[in-house]
């Protein structure tokens, strides 16, 4: 499907400032411009930072009409200005854009914003209905609440990292592909979300902040919250080997693919996993009769599963599970296997855009959807500064010596 939605998505009619640079804010309100709010980028003469990654970890980020994946990627839907903040003209413009916006984000260090005359409290006394987003790395008090922050430092002051290690490995293990920035994005989105709710219910423009920190705890939460309540229980890293609950486990086929299987209730599924899996002979067996009984003797039962899983590939264990019915599994998928899956297809969760520069091009689509309001990829990322000369004088009234007079003073491109 070509992915075109946006002017009539849920966020119709609102305005949003995007003082953000790298991942976690840009990835926020490239959310809200998915939901069809209009959303400036702002940005310094030089640019986004993002604009000059080439390499994410092994991944190539160059593209054709020099064009950055990772910029294209956070930063879609979005109209952009570039202006010099070091100006006393660049921030009149953004003060007087902030008068007429309903969002402002920024994901700056404490004290940036302050600084340069677009913090919280001033901008409130410009447009007191205001919803200011703050994006940070380890949330807005504490000793260690000006400390910068990338997502490898949310991963390990959260405990994912932890979490994500395999026992009995030697080194943490780090979640690839930005996973603790899209987290914090998507709870900033939310907070966002919240508080426009707030201010159209209750009357009142407010500061919503998110964190690495306090995101990524979330993503936990539950596991978190479980510990706290048992007083310091641990949840340990997963052992393929020693699974406390064999049917809850990975196991490879025939054909080399791994098969997550996900039977939470394993008295309930133990007979019909049995015969389904060719392994009657074990379905009286004492040392596997109960839940508990298989736990004592897991790794035994899961070199006996790993036997039997090999001698089908995961396509004959596929159509036989569906056959016997009310299977909880799943193949493991590579990502560059997800274009390709039915499912995602059927749900346009991968959708093409017709890029201007890039041509028909294959994008992660917005992750929710909405059967009233549809939300989607409607514009391309802004070149450096593209819409300045638009915004200005559509926006706040300039006219064009305005704009050369800017240009003269170096407030804009």
């Amino acid at each position: 499907m070509l992915a075109t939605n946006g002017v009539n998505g849920p966020l119709k009619g609102i305005k949003v400032l995007d003082w953000t640079m790298w991942q976690m804010g840009p990835v926020a309100t490239a959310m809200m411009g998915d939901m069809g709010a209009d959303v400036i980028k702002i940005e310094a003469l030089d640019g986004d930072a993002g604009r000059a990654v080439r390499r994410a970890i092994t991944l190539d980020t160059g593209l054709v009409a020099d064009r950055n994946a990772y910029f294209e990627s956070g930063n879609r839907n979005k109209r952009g200005i570039a202006v010099d903040l070091k100006t006393v003209e660049g921030v009149e413009i953004v003060q007087k854009l902030a008068e007429k916006t309903d969002v402002f984000v920024q994901n700056f260090r404490q004290g940036v914003a302050e600084r340069l005359g677009l913090g919280y409290d001033t901008l409130r006394e410009i447009n007191p209905m205001l919803v200011y987003g703050s994006a940070s790395g380890y949330g807005p008090n504490g000793p260690d609440s000006n400390l910068p922050s990338f997502d490898g430092c949310g991963q390990a002051r959260s405990g994912l990292m932890m979490s994500a290690t395999p026992a009995g490995a030697l080194e943490p293990n780090r979640v690839t592909q930005g996973a603790s920035d899209q987290m914090g994005a998507i709870m900033l989105c939310l907070g966002v979300l919240a508080a426009l709710v707030a201010r159209s219910e209750q009357g009142v423009g407010q500061k919503v902040d998110s964190s690495h920190l306090g995101s990524n705890m979330w993503l936990q939460g539950n596991g978190i919250t479980m510990s706290l309540l048992t007083k310091g229980g641990k949840f340990g890293s997963y052992e393929r080997k020693k699974a406390a609950n064999p049917l809850s486990n990975l196991y490879r086929c025939k054909d080399g693919r791994w098969v997550q299987i996900m039977h939470l209730q394993p008295d309930r599924h133990w007979v019909p996993f049995s015969k389904v899996m060719g392994m009657e002979e074990y379905i009286e067996d004492p040392r596997f009769a109960t839940m508990d009984d298989r736990t004592q003797n897991n790794t035994e039962l899961v070199e006996i599963i790993d036997r039997h899983f090999a001698t089908k590939t995961f396509d004959e264990w596929d159509k036989s599970f569906r056959e016997a019915g009310d299977f909880i599994y799943s193949r493991v998928q590579e990502i560059e296997e997800l274009q390709d899956d039915p499912q995602v297809i059927a749900n346009d969760y991968i959708t093409t855009f017709d890029h201007p520069a890039l041509g028909a091009v294959k994008m992660c689509n917005h992750p929710v959807t909405y059967s009233e309001t549809p939300a989607g990829i409607f514009r391309e990322a802004p070149e450096l500064g593209q819409h300045t000369e638009e915004i200005l004088i559509d926006e706040l009234g300039y006219d064009w010596p305005d704009i050369e007079r800017l240009k003269d003073k170096g407030a804009i491109l």
